[in-house]
């Protein structure tokens, strides 16, 4: 082999191991995750029933996994929906609108479940859209944007239907106080926008009492900073909504999609409960877990991993306690696992993709 050669096949040879490297580190963190949310989760399981014992309706689980993927597909498809409404006829389409959809939504799962306070999941979506789906910028971060905002405009429907007409089980008014703190983060970013699209001068006002109280705790340390960062997502979001709100029926066709998504995902641990033998009523069933969604969400860890656990205890308890930790693993499948390892799966076939479209070239 001749030096020119030596030379041209070294690099190739170093991005090979970049490239195992690379995937080697995210599989590590993907465990590492996988195990710190399982030990906080399921570290105290000494009461549990060995496997082998456990009986389970294995068939009343099939509802349970029909539900979280027509789920799925149910995101998908809303964001397809949102993509094909907002491409113009001549504008030039880099990928297959299911394929941009899916790998939007399922990565964009998967940075909120591995990041704090979920704040990965969003920002990689717009900067996925505006890189493979053709469309304007603007278009591209409002799709994410709304697609987050209308899952929680939905779950607010639902919830408030819950707590108002007692769906509820038992008595636990520290949840349900927790819950409704929870569903004023949820409805936080909803209104703001809201506020900022139809009220922008109102908005601007309170954004600086809001951050000049937070400065004042020694929360925020740079206010003008703070205040400008704000103003532009929110500025952001505005925009966003005022674009979807343009196009004809979108508005209201995302928003019954992300209610039949939320009433999905918040019926698995009904089927889950009832699999292991639990006897409840749908709706006490369905009720409970939302307020336990709710209670959760401004817990700032990944997946709400400890909190989590704690919780669903709630909605867990009609089972015996040597039980109740398969239950919860099996929803926590659902609800946070799932999404942990299909992201480094879809990352693989990106990068054959990739592979497969150099050899061609």
């Amino acid at each position: 082999m001749t030096e020119k050669e030596l030379k041209t096949e070294n690099p190739k040879k170093k991005m090979g191991w970049k490239k195992i490297l690379s995937v080697a580190l995210l599989v590590l963190l993907n465990v590492v995750v996988i195990a710190m949310a399982g030990f906080s989760e399921f570290g105290n399981s000494e009461n549990a029933v060995k496997l082998s014992e456990v009986k389970i309706n294995w068939w009343l689980l099939a509802p349970a996994i029909v539900c979280f993927i027509i789920a799925v597909i149910l995101d998908i498809f809303k964001y397809v929906l949102m993509i094909r409404r907002m491409r113009e006829k001549n504008e030039p389409k880099k990928m297959d609108d299911w394929k941009l959809a899916g790998r939007t939504v399922l990565l964009g799962r998967y940075y909120d479940n591995i990041t704090p306070a979920a704040i990965g999941g969003q920002p990689f979506q717009i900067l996925h859209m505006r890189k493979n789906s053709g469309l304007s910028k603007g278009d591209s971060t409002s799709i994410p944007i709304f697609g987050m905002i209308s899952l929680q405009i939905a779950f607010i429907v639902i919830a408030l239907v819950c707590f108002l007409f007692g769906g509820v089980a038992g008595d636990y008014p520290a949840l349900i106080v927790t819950a409704w703190i929870g569903l004023l983060f949820y409805a936080f970013w909803p209104i703001t926008v809201a506020l900022a699209s139809f009220f922008p001068k109102i908005t601007a006002k309170i954004i600086n009492v809001v951050v000049k109280f937070l400065a004042k705790i020694k929360i925020v340390k740079n206010r003008e900073e703070a205040v400008e960062k704000v103003e532009h997502e929110v500025g952001e979001y505005a925009k966003s909504v005022k674009i979807i709100l343009k196009t004809k029926g979108l508005f209201l066709q995302t928003i019954l999609i992300s209610l039949i998504y939320n009433v999905l995902i918040a019926s698995i641990p009904f089927f889950v409960l009832t699999a292991f033998g639990g006897n409840v009523g749908f709706w006490s069933c369905f009720g409970t877990t939302i307020a336990v969604m709710s209670a959760v969400y401004f817990v700032p860890t990944p997946g709400n991993s400890g909190a989590a656990e704690g919780t669903f205890f709630i909605v867990f308890s009609a089972l015996s306690s040597g039980y109740v930790f398969w239950a919860m693993l099996v929803w926590r499948f659902f609800s946070y696992y799932s999404y942990i390892i299909m992201g480094p799966m879809i990352y693989l076939s990106m990068s054959l993709e990739k592979r497969r479209l150099k050899k061609q070239d």
